[in-house]
């Protein structure tokens, strides 16, 4: 599912609760954890360690993929993954579904997933996380597609937004400090693109000021998945 949302230099590993998969599963026996993770979760209840490990697991098959002996992904600053040398990567969880995405440092500038129960948001979280251009666009997008929660895929969005943010600047984004479009496919009410434009100063890629982040999202088996990716040399 995240792997369709993102380009062929991106190296996806996903897992879902209702398959199987080796060391990746998001049922028993979980890939083991390295000391230094272990010590993270020591204490952490059940539903907490089995995102935590099955995430990574996720990531460390994406490391062997790409020719990277797996190793342990610690949070860093804010919770920021940090990746071995020469990777980017982004990672995310929610019930029932875990996935990784890396890359090499020198095929992209910066990128960032997130996946979420296709719910509708709650009443009181949308106007925390949406502008008002924002929500007269989701109430838009609902008239045409009602089979999609936008308000959920526009926090999806977001989130996605951070997340290729944050390395690239080392600094927070609020909720509030990008604006973004989401756009379906011709023909299609479960994919699309999205658009957002940053209304601070973006980062600096290659020299080059960037003003706006690219993106895809989709719809499937009861999640709804948002990638954004910024490339080298964007203006």
């Amino acid at each position: 599912m995240i792997e369709e949302l993102l380009p062929e230099s991106v190296v996806a590993v996903e897992a879902h609760a209702d398959e199987q998969a080796e060391g990746i599963s998001g049922t028993p026996p979980y890939p083991e954890l390295y000391p230094e993770e272990e010590a993270l979760i020591a204490r952490a209840v059940e539903k907490r360690r089995r995102e935590f490990t099955v995430v990574r697991g996720c990531a460390r098959r994406a490391m062997e993929k790409l020719g990277v002996p797996p190793q342990a992904v610690l949070p860093g600053e804010r919770g920021a993954p940090q990746w071995p040398a020469g990777l980017i990567g982004t990672m995310t969880h929610c019930e029932g579904y875990a996935a990784a995405a890396l890359a090499r440092a020198a095929d992209l500038a910066s990128l960032g997933i997130d996946a979420e129960p296709h719910r509708r948001l709650p009443d009181d979280v949308l106007p925390s996380v949406a502008l008002p251009g924002e929500v007269e666009r989701l109430r838009v997008l609902a008239g045409r597609y009602p089979g999609v929660h936008w308000d959920r895929l526009l926090f999806s969005a977001k989130e996605s937004v951070y997340k290729a943010w944050f390395p690239l600047t080392r600094k927070w984004l609020d909720f509030s400090e990008a604006d973004i479009e989401v756009f379906a496919d011709p023909g299609r009410t479960t994919s699309g693109g999205l658009r957002a434009t940053l209304l601070v100063p973006g980062p600096v890629v290659d020299g080059r000021r960037v003003g706006r982040f690219e993106g895809r999202w989709t719809v499937d088996r009861g999640l709804v998945a948002t990638s954004v990716t910024v490339p080298h040399g964007q203006g």
